[in-house]
């Protein structure tokens, strides 16, 4: 029996199917965390959402940017140029597949606490217990009645850093933006949100979130997505491991044997090309 987190598919369910191959995936035994961004980009989103949906509880997911963009699309909001979402949103069990998304948390971990996986990243001023209490607030009203106001509210890069007594909808927005987004921040935790590059590329006063002193979040194990320029998996001093490894970019899928620390990949076909059609 083994547990394996797997960085972003990004509906390149060919690649996932063949990961798992390569793992020996056993359904009746071993079982999966993805870390967010399971859609979009690549051609088989669809597929990509039936796939691990039908595994039930062998698989657990967290959101990421482009899931979250998806169900906002599907609610009637503005599709991104590059978006390649229409096998799902015409798709005939389109609302199974939706409502199943929307239900997915925003962190999951571990039943014996050593390990924590989310799609993007923490702020340093919250401990894994705030995190968790945050997620939560988001989980609740994404399945609550004003879901597509939530949805239509998430976008904007304001407010930038976090206060526990920012009014709902500017408070949801952040926390949805550091769990779906977050890369770098200042030191004393005011997020960054355009810089996209390796850690070294970044303007100067900027940090990896998970490089910021003092995080609240430090000494857990976690795993992430989202970061498909980091240029390395695992870091060390950080306990964190990055497992974008630029699939659907013709870069690698990727998965973390978190039992023993395994790491295992495949190569990729490109569906998209790095530099060119943005992150």
């Amino acid at each position: 029996m083994a547990t394996y987190a797997i960085g972003d598919v990004q509906g390149c369910c060919d690649a996932l199917s063949r990961l798992l191959d390569s793992l020996h995936f056993d359904p009746a035994a071993d079982q999966l965390w993805f870390a967010g961004d399971l859609v979009n980009r690549g051609p088989q989103s669809a597929a990509t959402l039936r796939l691990i949906r039908s595994l039930g509880r062998r698989a657990v997911t967290v959101l990421g940017n482009h899931d979250l963009h998806l169900l906002a699309v599907a609610h009637g909001g503005k599709r991104g140029r590059r978006d390649t979402l229409d096998d799902i949103l015409d798709a005939p069990d389109r609302d199974e597949l939706l409502d199943w998304l929307r239900r997915q948390p925003l962190i999951h971990g571990s039943a014996d606490g050593r390990w924590q996986m989310l799609h993007a990243g923490l702020p340093p001023q919250w401990t894994l217990d705030t995190a968790v209490a945050c997620a939560r607030e988001v989980e609740a009203a994404l399945q609550g009645p004003d879901v597509g106001e939530l949805l239509d509210r998430m976008y904007g890069n304001q407010p930038d850093r976090w206060d526990p007594a920012l009014p709902r909808w500017p408070r949801l927005r952040f926390i949805i933006n550091c769990f779906t987004r977050l890369r770098y921040c200042t030191p004393d935790g005011q997020v960054a949100a355009d810089p996209k590059g390796a850690p070294g590329s970044q303007p100067d006063g900027l940090v990896p979130w998970f490089e910021a002193p003092g995080r609240g979040s430090a000494g857990t194990r976690i795993v992430f997505g989202h970061w498909s320029t980091l240029g390395q998996v695992h870091w060390p001093e950080a306990r964190v491991w990055g497992l974008d490894t630029g699939c659907v970019w013709g870069g690698r899928l990727s998965a973390l044997r978190l039992d023993d620390e395994a790491l295992f990949s495949i190569d990729c076909a490109a569906y998209r090309t790095p530099g060119v059609e943005g992150d």
